[in-house]
């Protein structure tokens, strides 16, 4: 422990964070007596030479500013690093590509949405920078914000420090540029400038960044503005967000008109025509890669004309109209020095290569998945082998193979363990399809017994995506967990208010007042949840965040979705029933046609009896095809066995409640299968129980309720002629009307183009009412 008068200039980094901590606690101590309770117990003096202590050790070592620092902080209020920005226009990821199928793939795709024949498809290829995403928001042609990407929704207000960034007009030149605009574009460092600054930092003793991108990233979110003046920062422009009035009518256009008004735009875009088009500009810029003075790590594919970016519209978080074809991995050499194996939340048992550190694509590699054991077999890999190592997409690491010619000669085979790594050695169990195959994945068979996947719930529970608590990351979590005091969701709540716990924390090492305060304050900020993150923390198999989006928009509010999740476990399907719909082979309409012949009377055909299953069910059941009737033989060899599997599947069906839940959009069976089986388990609800008597989850908001179809239930089918089905989806929405995948009794509206067939015949037996495309859009006033 440094001594409190050792001078800054003689401190290690280990003091030094020691001494940050100190400082922290110690002038948050005097902040409460002055600013709120008026009783002071220092001078001013003296409060202030603790004050200057803190400051020069944040001098010496800016990279361990805290994020509680006296530095930050007006009063006794606690210190946010930066203030949340909250972007007029989301900012999404791409979707990536990978080959040139992937890129061909992509312009067929928007042609086949965009209903496209005889006209080409003109696009801009970028190149994909690799730094940091920003948004500038100028008002009358005045730099007024910048903010971070942030998690696409919400960034970081860093305005001041984007200031310094000499490629950012403080006020924009020219003409023509809207009256509130937020230019969207890349933060960068250059080779030469990204190794100047990791030289002067290592001959300064201070922290070194990996790649430039990552050095871009912390020159931005540095806490003193003049700190990112002296990072030789850059940015290129290439998108825009929230404007007040449309400034282009294509991509190409767009970024003349940026660079006319004083950004710098990459000039190795261009514009291109066709698939053909996309694949030359990505050959073109491969060979210019090596050549370029900053990092690309692939090449930016985006729809030229605007009007038809708004008609391609986006998939939750990713865009139609744009995707990243991306580079290809680099590979390098090392040693496999270990298989370890890490437990996930759901049980799952995944094998973890420790490798050799290796630094693939500048990025030092030090860990990589093994996905599963049958993955680590099928390569042959085993501890002591030299590897390929590769990062998928420059970011994913992964084994390409073992150099077999290279083997030690005393490797063995790596055998998957049979039981759980975590201190109860609870027995591994391969996981099962519904109609009994097995898959790869082995999962602990402990569930919440397991400490390893009830750490790992708790990991996700307070991860960014769901309740987002800052202070309780995996080390926090896992002494709560050992301690006691933290074993499920709602017990981080309870936590926030049992004062006895918090003393004692206080009294531990590494925690102070303000710490814990802040601790606090932020599962406090928490008790109001929105529905979709709620659903989202659960942990539900299955359900990600654009399910829990599509379960909160279809239910509204936390009861109508936990009565639903209860309702849909009573009303799944049976065994019986997954036993056929599970087959390989055996489509919706093939098991439809099974399920209506299963509910007629037997009847005597007169068929020979020497024909083969295939042969009765070809002569039997005429909707089914030649690959449903192989699948359903092979399955069950003889026609007895087939038919009792057929009636017990009929019985095995499953009720209104499921089927409404597997019909949201974007949820479908499997999904509402896990629902279903989570409210099922007792213990599951148990812990939604004390959660909900923690918190308070506000509903998410609600559909438009003002249009001719607000709050009714809209099944699309057939093929549409005037839009495509996905422009459907996305206009009932709009309109306050919930899409389903599956005609049920509360079905309210069928849309049937050409071609419909059992969605539309179950309509009619309903009689639910159905009507045209164009009698819909003349409804909807489209």
């Amino acid at each position: 422990m440094p001594d409190a008068k050792t001078p800054v200039a003689d401190l290690t980094e280990a003091e030094a964070v020691e001494e940050l901590t100190r400082l922290a606690d110690e002038i948050a101590g005097h902040d409460s007596r002055y600013y709120q309770h008026d009783a002071p117990t220092i001078s001013d003096a003296d409060y202030d030479a603790l004050k200057q202590r803190n400051a020069a050790i944040e001098a010496a070592f800016p990279h361990l500013i805290r994020e509680n620092s006296p530095s930050l902080r007006v009063g006794a209020a606690r210190a946010e690093q930066f203030s949340p920005v909250e972007h007029g226009v989301p900012m999404l990821s791409l979707d990536n590509a990978f080959s040139d199928e992937d890129a061909v793939d992509f312009d067929a795709r928007v042609r086949r949405f965009l209903r496209l024949t005889d006209e080409v498809v003109a696009y801009t290829a970028e190149p994909k920078i690799d730094g940091l995403s920003a948004s500038l928001r100028y008002e009358r042609g005045v730099l007024v914000q910048g903010a971070t990407r942030g998690d696409g929704k919400v960034g970081e207000d860093v305005t001041e420090n984007l200031r310094t960034v000499s490629d950012i007009p403080k006020r924009l030149s020219g003409s023509g540029w809207p009256e509130v605009i937020e230019v969207r574009g890349e933060v960068y460092l250059g080779h030469e400038e990204f190794a100047a600054l990791n030289a002067a930092a290592l001959e300064a003793g201070q922290k070194t960044y990996a790649n430039p991108r990552n050095a871009a990233a912390g020159s931005l979110r540095q806490i003193d503005p003049k700190i990112t003046a002296t990072r030789p920062l850059k940015f290129f422009a290439y998108a825009w967000g929230l404007i007040s009035e449309p400034f282009a009518q294509t991509q190409w256009e767009a970024l003349q008109a940026l660079k006319s008004w004083g950004f710098s735009t990459t000039p190795q875009s261009e514009r291109v025509e066709g698939a053909a088009g996309l694949l030359a500009a990505y050959a073109r810029m491969e060979v210019l890669r090596p050549k370029l003075s900053f990092d690309i790590d692939g090449v930016v594919y985006k729809a030229d004309r605007l009007d038809w970016q708004a008609r391609l519209g986006f998939i939750t978080r990713t865009p139609r109209w744009a995707i990243a074809r991306k580079f290809p991995a680099q590979q390098a050499r090392t040693i496999l020095e270990s298989i370890d194996l890490q437990v996930g939340r759901t049980g799952a048992v995944t094998p973890v290569a420790r490798l050799h550190p290796v630094t693939v694509g500048g990025v030092v590699v030090e860990n990589a998945t093994l996905h599963n054991g049958d993955e680590i077999a099928r390569k042959d890999l085993r501890v002591g082998d030299t590897v390929i190592v590769q990062r998928a997409g420059d970011v994913i690491p992964q084994i390409v193979g073992a150099v077999l010619d290279e083997r030690p000669a005393d490797a063995v085979p790596f055998e998957f363990p049979h039981v759980c790594p975590c201190p109860l050695q609870t027995p591994l169990a391969r996981e099962t399809t519904a109609s009994g195959a097995e898959t790869v994945v082995r999962r602990c068979t402990g569930e919440l017994a397991c400490p390893f996947q009830r750490i790992e719930h708790l990991r996700h529970f307070v991860s960014r995506r769901a309740y987002d608590i800052e202070g309780l990351g995996e080390k926090q979590l896992t002494a709560f967990f050992e301690r006691g005091w933290i074993r499920e969701p709602a017990d981080i709540f309870r936590l926030a208010r049992d004062e006895e716990k918090l003393t004692e924390l206080r009294q531990t090492e590494g925690y102070g007042e303000t710490s814990v305060g802040n601790l606090v304050a932020n599962i406090e900020a928490r008790r109001a949840i929105p529905l979709d993150r709620f659903i989202f923390g659960l942990g539900i198999r299955h359900v990600g965040e654009t399910t829990s989006t599509a379960l909160a928009r279809h239910y509204e509010t936390v009861e109508r979705f936990v009565a639903a999740g209860a309702a849909a476990e009573a009303q799944r399907p049976t065994e019986a029933y997954h036993a056929l719909a599970d087959l390989d082979g055996v489509g919706p309409t093939a098991l439809e046609a099974v399920l209506a012949w299963a509910a007629q009377p037997s009847q005597d055909l007169l068929i020979p009896s020497e024909a083969s299953l295939e042969e009765r069910l070809r002569l039997t059941l005429p909707k089914l095809n030649a690959t449903a009737r192989r699948a359903i033989a092979e399955r069950f060899g003889d026609w007895e066995r087939f038919e009792a599997a057929a009636r017990a599947a009929l019985s095995g069906k499953a009720g209104e409640d499921f089927l409404e839940l597997a019909g949201v959009d974007a949820v479908g069976p499997v999904a509402a299968r896990m629902v279903a089986e989570f409210f099922g388990e007792e213990h599951n609800r148990a812990r939604v129980d004390a959660l909900l008597a923690e918190l308070s989850v506000i509903p998410a908001e609600k559909p438009k309720t003002d249009t001719a179809v607000a709050g009714k239930t809209v099944v699309f089918t057939g093929a549409l002629e005037r839009m495509t089905r996905d422009e459907a989806k996305a206009q009932a929405e709009r309109l306050g009307a919930k899409v389903s995948g599956s005609v049920s009794k509360k079905t309210d509206l069928v849309v049937a183009g050409p071609g419909a067939g059992s969605k539309l015949k179950t309509a009619t037996e309903l009689g639910i009412q159905v009507m045209t495309e164009d009698e819909w859009l003349a409804m909807v006033g489209g």
